[in-house]
């Protein structure tokens, strides 16, 4: 389980996040929703351990690991599934999954074939090299990637970037099958309300830095919410 107790964080002497607190549990989806520049991925890099928390806790299965290093808390089962993807394009797609599971530094299980039984499409690109691939076929690597490294937690950042919109769908039907199956927490920030809607009933709202909305779907969708924070 993942706690944010009261975090403030940003950019050096640039604050960004104001009083950030949620929890996610263990096999749950949390959609983080909010406009481009609202602190979506300053988020994501808070709890990974990219940004310092300023003040506050960030705590996992009721540790506290604010003061941990980016490398000790993926240790620990935080993955990172970056905007943009980070694949590394000069290397194949199996080099590329054994990346991650040789760089988390956790003691992990080979899980190449659960990732190929989620994303078929890679099966046949094993040996291709990852920067010849789609923008929708290089974030099913990544996903893959992440899972490599054997997680209980995956953060995702704005995965529907730049990504045609039949493969968001198949994303998206995805990433709700391995939480189901595998038991992996997902914290998905996004702008793509819809994609997000299909995955969870369990949402924040951040604008500004602050948490402004925040609950189940019927919550969130409220018209105030959608037209102010979401531009809906």
């Amino acid at each position: 389980m993942l706690e944010l107790e009261g975090v403030h964080s940003g950019y050096g002497n640039i604050a960004v996040l104001f009083d950030i607190s949620f929890r996610l549990d263990e096999g749950a989806i949390l959609g983080v929703l909010g406009r481009n520049g609202m602190g979506k991925s300053t988020l994501i890099r808070a709890i990974a351990g990219i940004l310092p928390a300023h003040s506050g806790a960030v705590r996992l299965n009721g540790e506290d690991i604010s003061a941990l290093s980016v490398h000790q808390r993926a240790a620990l089962g935080i993955t990172t599934v970056v905007q943009g993807r980070g694949i590394f394009p000069k290397l194949t797609v199996w080099e590329n999954l054994e990346m991650g599971r040789i760089a988390s530094g956790r003691k992990k299980r080979n899980r190449t074939d659960e990732i190929l039984s989620y994303f078929p499409h890679l099966h046949g690109r094993l040996n291709q090299l990852a920067g010849t691939m789609s923008g929708g076929e290089q974030q099913m690597l990544a996903i893959g990637r992440g899972i490599m490294t054997d997680p209980l937690i995956m953060l995702l950042d704005e995965p529907s970037d730049g990504i045609m919109p039949t493969l968001v769908t198949q994303i998206g039907m995805t990433l709700g099958e391995i939480s189901r199956s595998s038991g992996i927490s997902i914290l998905i920030a996004e702008q793509n309300v819809p994609l997000v809607f299909g995955l969870t009933d369990r949402f924040i709202v951040l604008e500004k830095g602050r948490i402004v909305a925040q609950g189940s779907r019927q919550a969130v969708s409220r018209s105030e919410v959608m037209k102010e924070y979401l531009a809906i």
